[in-house]
């Protein structure tokens, strides 16, 4: 049976770090990071954030890696990989090349992850937030981001929404297992049972997206949010990659890597391979396939147990039951209008704004994929999985 705590999984937080993270400090020898992160806001509205972050030392970070636990590790990603972004993209211009003093540490620590070095959705958003009373829940009226690049209601008010949505996920990602189990042993009332707390998350889930329009502004996100978590594939603003200075495996020569973007979140591909949701095989779903990889190695692995057991939407078939039949499709159909409400954000967040400006392309996503016309794809072929009732 499988074990969500082997896969970095909680209840109650769903992917989300399962530390602390307002408790989490960092050894002395990160303190020219931690501080330029804090200022991180400061150094952006200068307009010359490159200055300051040129005086950062290279820090020998090998021997530190193997002292730093789980939660450190996971602060300092947060911490360097803003640092690298707003390197790249925090002024008019764009460059093309990472100094070594942020290239050659930040490689490490990312290898050390089993991440890319930029910016990752775990950074952004998995563990980038605390909670402002210790004992509350993980709800947008008890949390903080750790790290952001202008310190805006907009800009936090888009991470926040996406952990709560994140942590609203964790009762549906702890039924999988017994689920699994109960197909397997052929227990329809336990399938059922699973089925009614998957959909209880949902219902939870679905209206958490909804509030992303309280607090961030369309155009405040185009302009102040968006240019910033940009990757460099796909992207017509820095049409070689970056070079990482330094970094000896990359041999001085220029790497291509996906933009941080919230469908590196492993929420829907999860229910995609538990109800056995299949894309066809097209440029869209070569794009997804190459996401997986971006994700934490433990959720990656996670999706690809859940894709290899589950035989959800086969024995439901098979059985013929409606009342079996109605719950898988309630799921289906929360996973389809989660898409839907994901797709119209993009047209009124992105399509609508018209103003442009270099290295904010409108017709690609921040992962660098025409992203309209994956929403609309992924979100039809979620509805075509609906399976008719026997009455």
């Amino acid at each position: 049976m499988l074990d969500i705590k082997n896969y970095d999984i909680t209840p109650d937080r769903g992917f989300l770090t399962p530390h602390d993270m307002e408790q989490v400090s960092l050894p002395p020898v990160f303190d020219p990071i931690v501080d330029a992160g804090k200022k991180l806001s400061d150094y952006m509205t200068s307009g010359r954030v490159r200055h300051f972050l040129n005086k950062l030392p290279e820090i020998d970070i090998a021997p530190e890696l193997e002292k730093l636990s789980d939660a450190q590790l996971r602060l300092l990603m947060v911490r360097y990989s803003f640092i690298m972004q707003a390197y790249m993209w925090g002024e008019d211009t764009v460059v093309d090349v990472l100094p070594r003093n942020i290239a050659v540490p930040f490689s490490k620590l990312a290898d050390k992850m089993g991440l890319f070095p930029l910016l990752p959705y775990s950074g952004y958003t998995l563990d980038n937030w605390a909670k402002l009373e210790p004992e509350g829940d993980v709800t947008l009226d008890n949390i903080y981001v750790i790290q952001n690049f202008y310190d805006g209601v907009d800009e936090n008010w888009f991470i926040l929404v996406h952990v709560e949505i994140e942590a609203k996920a964790g009762p549906a990602l702890a039924a999988i297992p017994t689920l699994i189990e109960a197909v397997k042993s052929d227990d329809v009332d336990g399938v059922k049972a699973q089925l009614r707390v998957i959909r209880s998350a949902w219902d939870k889930i679905n209206p958490v997206f909804d509030r992303m329009v309280e607090r961030c502004d369309p155009h405040a996100y185009y302009l102040r949010v968006r240019p910033y978590i940009h990757g460099f594939k796909g992207n017509p603003a820095l049409p070689n990659g970056l070079k990482y200075e330094g970094v000896e495996k990359y041999e001085g020569k220029y790497q291509e890597f996906r933009g941080q973007t919230g469908s590196q979140s492993s929420i829907v591909p999860t229910m995609d391979a538990l109800f056995q949701i299949a894309h066809e095989n097209d440029p869209m779903r070569e794009y997804l396939d190459e996401l997986h990889f971006y994700r934490p190695p433990k959720h990656r692995k996670f999706i690809e147990d859940v894709r290899d057991h589950s035989k959800l939407r086969d024995y439901t078939i098979g059985k013929n039951d409606d009342e079996l039949t109605g719950l898988y499709n309630d799921c289906v159909s929360h996973v389809q209008k989660f898409r839907t409400r994901h797709l119209e954000y993009a047209a009124s967040y992105i399509n609508k704004q018209a103003k442009s400006a270099d290295g904010n392309p409108t017709d690609v996503g921040t992962g660098g994929t025409p992203f309209m016309k994956y929403l609309k794809k992924h979100r039809d072929e979620s509805g075509n999985h609906l399976l008719p009732l026997a009455s």
